[in-house]
């Protein structure tokens, strides 16, 4: 089949599901409210549907008072026994697939139920959305003329008592329909290498030979893939190499950081970027229009969505509220509830609502990565943003950060410090420090009057991390790759030491 009619069907089909997506646009809360009782129906004779007598439970109100709310570590347990072939514990379909993940915390993996239909009805359904929406935007798009380059996490899938596990992406990519996988560039085999230089090396080879019109990967690992792909070829820039590239899909931590070294390397005034925010335990939300910071909701993915608001988190009064009941601009930890069977589960993100009309949110950060050791709550939204401008102002790029407290000792007051490794350092340290500081406090009040005269808060403390620290820290935990990120925000200083310990540090 041609090129150019793939790409006129695709476009056809795609933008079928624009009429789908308008109708929880118009009724989204009845949508979500018809979403769980679905979810509980297909779950009533599971281990947990007999626990709880889901068979009984015909209301939200019913369902959140005789249902807790879960870590994954409640979880584990039953989790284990299906790893371990048992079924029918937590969600009525065999489940075989697990996602391993073990974030930025620690060692310890996490491996998340991925059922049937929650690759068919979430993950893949996403994919198709964002393209449909993309497409919605862009009526003159060539995106299907080319290919777009993945870049997911190096990972392997690994057998055990008849269930796999491996990186989100590794599964995805096993599970790949048809026709994802012909407009996806590198192949299966080179996306599912472990080792992260070879793969870096053999994606490089393969793809500077395509026409590659879109590309997708988490913002800071693919910077890395393209600069060393200009590097080997020559070009001044991405569209020297692919004149026909239009569009990045990012997501998994925040482009402002690095937004700038992007629009370096992608000189095209309207080129697009379109955020995502997909997770092991489901994908979530989807930028819907070209040029936007906010992300749109999806309410029919087989996820149905409860907030904590983070003013009362881990408190003893601490209250979970659902959909209809959120309001603009406050911070919430995400609970959901999946058809891979994870019920009123904790994901550890956090979000803030821009518009309620429709749903649309921005990812603030972790609910365990921020700093509130003084009444500041920093989040790691506020520490992405200020950086940006701060490079943006001093006319410097950043590979990666990460901030930990110093605490009060004697008569000493706190403060916050840096760890920042450069690509292109400030001509004035000083006055980087001094901007980012400010900045800062433009964007977070509680930190502004901690800082106030010097009350509570010192001016913040910069380490200049030696070139690759991050990296080889990364490596050193065996992290390397495209899923894994820098813990950006911490209320301890478990990973600032580690890191110091890895260099002689170059204190400002």
């Amino acid at each position: 089949m041609p090129i150019t009619v793939f790409n006129s069907i695709a476009s056809w089909m795609l933008k079928q599901r624009i009429h789908q997506i308008e109708l929880f646009l118009k009724y989204p809360n009845e949508v979500q409210e018809e979403l769980l009782m679905d979810l509980i129906r297909a779950s009533e004779y599971t281990l947990l549907g007999q626990k709880y007598d889901y068979s009984s439970i015909y209301s939200y109100a019913t369902f959140s008072e005789r249902i807790p709310v879960s870590t994954y570590e409640e979880l584990q347990p039953l989790i284990e026994r299906t790893q371990n072939g048992e079924q029918n514990i937590f969600w009525e379909t065999p489940i075989k697939w697990f996602a391993k993940s073990s974030g930025t915390t620690n060692a310890k993996s996490k491996f998340i139920p991925v059922s049937p239909e929650s690759l068919e009805n979430c993950h893949y359904k996403a994919a198709k959305d964002l393209l449909c929406m993309y497409l919605n935007n862009n009526e003159n798009s060539e995106i299907f003329v080319g290919k777009s380059l993945r870049l997911g996490g190096s990972s392997q899938i690994h057998e055990n008592n008849n269930t796999f596990f491996g990186d989100l992406s590794a599964i995805l990519i096993e599970n790949m329909p048809l026709w994802a996988e012909f407009s996806s560039t590198p192949n299966n085999k080179i996306s599912l290498m472990n080792d992260w230089e070879t793969k870096l090396c053999s994606i490089i080879k393969q793809v500077k030979y395509e026409n590659v019109t879109s590309f997708a990967g988490v913002p800071s690992w693919m910077l890395v893939l393209l600069n060393r792909l200009l590097e080997e070829t020559g070009k001044g820039n991405l569209l020297e190499l692919w004149p026909n590239l239009e569009v990045y899909f990012h997501g998994g931590v925040s482009f402002e950081p690095y937004r700038e070294q992007y629009q370096k390397i992608l000189p095209k005034k309207d080129f697009k970027y379109y955020e995502i925010y997909n997770a092991s335990e489901g994908f979530f939300a989807i930028q819907d229009l070209n040029y936007s910071d906010d992300l749109l909701l999806m309410l029919d993915y087989g996820i149905f969505y409860e907030f904590i608001p983070m003013n009362t988190f881990g408190k003893a009064n601490q209250k979970t509220i659902r959909l209809s009941e959120v309001e603009l601009c406050k911070n919430y930890a995400i609970v959901i509830t999946t058809n891979s069977g994870l019920w009123r589960y904790l994901i550890g993100d956090t979000v803030r609502f821009t518009s309620l009309k429709p749903y649309r949110i921005r990812v603030t950060g972790r609910t365990k990565h921020h700093i509130n050791v003084f009444g500041e709550e920093i989040m790691v939204e506020n520490t992405d943003q200020a950086i940006a401008k701060t490079c943006q102002i001093t006319h410097s790029e950043i590979v990666d950060y990460t901030v930990a407290p110093i605490f009060m000792k004697d008569k000493e007051k706190g403060a916050h410090e840096w760890m920042i490794e450069f690509k292109k350092k400030p001509h004035d340290m000083v006055l980087f420090q001094k901007v980012l500081d400010e900045t800062l406090q433009s964007l977070n009040s509680d930190y502004e009057a901690k800082r106030h005269n010097n009350m509570t808060l010192n001016q913040l403390v910069i380490n200049v991390a030696r070139e690759k620290l991050f990296y080889e820290w990364l490596k050193e935990k065996d992290k390397l790759g495209g899923q894994h990120k820098i813990p950006r925000l911490s209320n301890q200083r478990d990973y600032i030491e580690q890191l110091k310990n890895m260099q002689i540090t170059v204190p400002l």
